[in-house]
């Protein structure tokens, strides 16, 4: 399997660490949205990332559906997403705000990195950095307990943290959210997170 995308987006990000835990090999393809837009393309008509291209050849885009087809070929006993009932829908509204929250830094960075500066939007900027602001308050007002089995909730929220530290550091300080550094902490210290750590942040990654 090839995964295309580089770690700075954390969509991609989230599904190399999920392969990872799943013990999937994959070889990882860095092209860039920004350097290799066309090239993209031809991967994915959206150039967007990721992708995952299967051993047949089929290529699989947009991260929920990669993860759900990695579940799929797992079955239910090693799937990062609980099958069904309530534990499947404290995973998906916990998932809802760490990608809303991503979508929202991101929203921001690009008004503030990639917009020319006589074009920028500073009260677009500021209800971005609200919205990305409530979502971390809600995630940090969960129970996050330290023996909990390390499912799809906790591998993207982690995600999220890091993504936020390098794009838009001030949302996120050490010592806000506790327990949300906890779960950084817990999270980041697994192999299938150290190789796949993002570079320090110069643009937003197009997801």
């Amino acid at each position: 399997m090839i995964l295309v995308g580089q770690y700075d987006s954390p969509y991609t990000r989230r599904v190399a660490v999920s392969l990872g835990l799943l013990g999937f090999g994959f070889e990882h393809d860095t092209r860039s949205v920004f350097g290799d837009f066309d090239s993209m393309r031809a991967t994915n008509p959206l150039g967007r990332v990721p992708s995952l291209i299967l051993p047949d050849g089929t290529t699989l885009i947009d991260s929920a559906a990669i993860l759900d087809w990695l579940d799929q070929e797992v079955g239910p006993e090693r799937a990062l997403l609980p099958p069904s009932g309530s534990g499947r829908q404290q995973a998906l509204q916990r998932i809802a705000l760490a990608t809303g929250t991503i979508d929202k830094v991101m929203a921001g960075a690009y008004e503030r990195l990639v917009r020319p500066p006589l074009h920028r939007w500073p009260d677009w900027i500021a209800r971005c950095r609200i919205q990305a602001e409530g979502g971390l308050a809600a995630l940090a007002g969960q129970s996050w307990p330290a023996d909990a089995r390390l499912c799809q909730a906790w591998i993207t929220t982690a995600c999220m943290i890091r993504y936020v530290g390098l794009a838009d550091p001030d949302l996120l300080p050490l010592g806000r959210y506790p327990a949300l550094d906890a779960v950084s902490q817990r999270c980041e210290a697994l192999p299938a997170f150290e190789t796949t750590n993002p570079p320090e942040y110069a643009l937003p990654a197009v997801t």
